[in-house]
């Protein structure tokens, strides 16, 4: 029993180590991947401005160069940023992006050749090569410049189609909301409310029959019955205190 726990605690530190070693094996990866991108954009970052110095600040063949340079990497770095964002949204450019790969190995070419070219001695050989490198470098930035500007384009097309679309279902939701008819009754309440009005319908006439019964009653009685008149008394037959009374004739 004693040998299992300790062959299963010697098996979970050896896990931890590995797992340990992986991890630090990753991070150091990750870490030096950072520092190496990082010392790759500082060099590229003094590369560009020594090209934009050299640029404008010589003249000849030098300054062709540098113009050329610059205007290559400029080019190409554009157009790799423009192409790895957008595939992340759009699975169609990764074909776009494979061609830029090749076209790359073109462009590393040219800017090699231009890099040897800056230390060349015999100036005037240089000059007569820069058509050719001209030509060269306007054929590269162009197609790079073509499918950074179709890249764009199509996501600004797609964009577009999708505000077109999203605008459409906003303006069926606002007509929703500002239908505030009321709904239409269900069978079972519309059956009740015809029940109940019926009924009220039939209480008010038998109540309006109740009341000309009765009234028909009161007059029937009035009409059978002489109204009792007010009529004066007979003066013969009243008597009043201060008249004597009569005599009795005698036939004596």
């Amino acid at each position: 029993m004693e040998a299992t726990i300790l062959t299963i605690l010697a098996l979970l530190f050896v896990a931890f180590v590995a797992l340990g070693v992986y991890a630090t094996v990753k991070v150091t990866k990750a870490a030096k991947r950072g520092v190496d991108r990082t010392l790759d954009q500082a060099r590229r970052t003094v590369e560009d401005t020594t090209l934009r110095a050299k640029s404008f600040g010589q003249a000849g063949a030098a300054g062709e160069l540098a113009r050329l340079r610059l205007s290559l990497r400029t080019s190409m770095r554009a157009t790799q940023e423009a192409l790895q964002a957008g595939v992340g949204q759009d699975a169609s450019l990764k074909e776009s992006l494979d061609l830029f790969n090749r076209l790359s190995g073109h462009g590393l070419e040219l800017d090699a050749d231009l890099k040897r070219l800056e230390r060349e001695p015999d100036r005037a050989w240089v000059a007569g090569q820069l058509p050719e490198l001209t030509a060269r470098t306007e054929r590269i930035t162009s197609s790079a410049d073509a499918l950074r500007r179709a890249a764009r384009d199509r996501a600004v097309r797609f964009a577009e189609d999708d505000l077109s679309t999203l605008s459409a279902q906003i303006d069926v939701e606002a007509g929703a909301l500002r239908h505030w008819a009321d709904p239409e009754p269900a069978p079972g309440a519309a059956t009740g409310t015809a029940g109940a009005e019926e009924r009220g319908r039939a209480a008010g006439a038998g109540g309006r029959t109740a009341g000309t019964g009765a009234h028909g009653r009161t007059a029937g009685a009035g009409a059978g019955s002489e109204p009792s008149a007010i009529t004066g008394p007979d003066p013969r037959l009243t008597s009043y205190p201060w008249e004597k009374s009569a005599r009795p004739e005698t036939t004596t």
